[in-house]
């Protein structure tokens, strides 16, 4: 684990918001109640791609995957669920026009997660 033990509840606080924020439907939510995901110039965003870094070597987390019987690894993930120090990721393909979401997820103790990096928000239409 990493030197900080509160660290995973501080990384599980940032997550729940972004879990909020995704969960919100940006189609029947205008002005102020509009989070702020993706920009006004875009396509409406739906969610905020994360890359997750271990505490131990600080190197990027990567996980395997299997997608219409390709396999392959990725280290852009969706939150889909916060609950105390653990999160579920939902594993996403990065391609040259955005993401493609498996139905592979994984469970992490955010005690073991140094940092996160948030991404570019994006449109994800088969979550």
């Amino acid at each position: 684990m990493c030197n900080n033990n509160d660290n995973g509840s501080c990384l599980a606080k940032l997550l729940e918001k972004v879990l909020i924020i995704q969960r919100i439907d940006n189609n029947r939510t205008n002005g102020c109640d509009k989070p702020f995901l993706g920009n006004i110039l875009t396509i409406l965003a739906n969610t905020r791609p994360i890359n997750l870094y271990c505490c131990c070597t600080n190197s990027i987390w990567s996980m395997p995957y299997n997608y219409n019987g390709t396999t392959g690894t990725s280290s852009t993930f969706r939150v889909e669920n916060v609950n105390e120090n653990t999160a579920t990721f939902r594993i996403l393909i990065p391609t040259d026009t955005g993401y493609i979401a498996t139905d592979n997820f994984f469970t992490i103790d955010l005690r073991f997660v140094s940092c996160i990096k948030c991404l570019q928000d994006a449109l994800v239409s088969n979550i």
